[in-house]
């Protein structure tokens, strides 16, 4: 399944692209399920994100691995995949793209998943459009709203 969220903000592109760091990643949390960071390396090729998701009781590791990152004239973007993932979930992508437009920048956050099972793709669609829906109003308050 593919999610496509888009943002619109004040900032340049280039400026947006180097604010991705651990504040904004942290910034960025859902407030459910709980997230603590065990390590956040970048946003470069090789580096890694280690979170541990918990409900309840429960403790599950995500990591992943960054593997691409490219600036042209117009756009700048960095590429996550999912190298241990928490169930259901057995594949994970998410492009971060940042395009420039004449007085403003989009973020695009560009997500692809699977899990074992079509129909499970579909019930957790709504739920992670939700979670990464909500990352936009923290965009525009931390580089400002076009």
């Amino acid at each position: 399944m593919k999610i496509s969220l888009q943002t619109r903000v004040a900032q340049p592109y280039l400026s947006v692209l180097d604010q991705f760091n651990l504040d904004l990643f942290t910034a960025l949390a859902p407030a459910f399920p709980k997230m603590k960071v065990l390590r956040f390396d970048g946003s470069f090729p090789g580096d890694r994100v280690e979170i541990e998701l918990q409900v309840g009781p429960l403790k599950k590791r995500w990591t992943s691995l960054i593997t691409e990152r490219h600036i042209t004239e117009q756009k700048a973007w960095f590429t996550d995949e999912g190298q241990e993932l928490p169930a259901p979930l057995t594949y994970w992508q998410h492009q971060h793209l940042i395009t420039q437009h004449d007085t403003y920048s989009t973020i695009h956050d560009l997500i692809e998943f699977r899990t074992n099972f079509k129909a499970l793709d579909y019930l957790l669609y709504p739920v992670l459009y939700a979670q990464f829906s909500m990352r936009g109003p923290v965009y525009q308050r931390l580089f400002g709203k076009a």
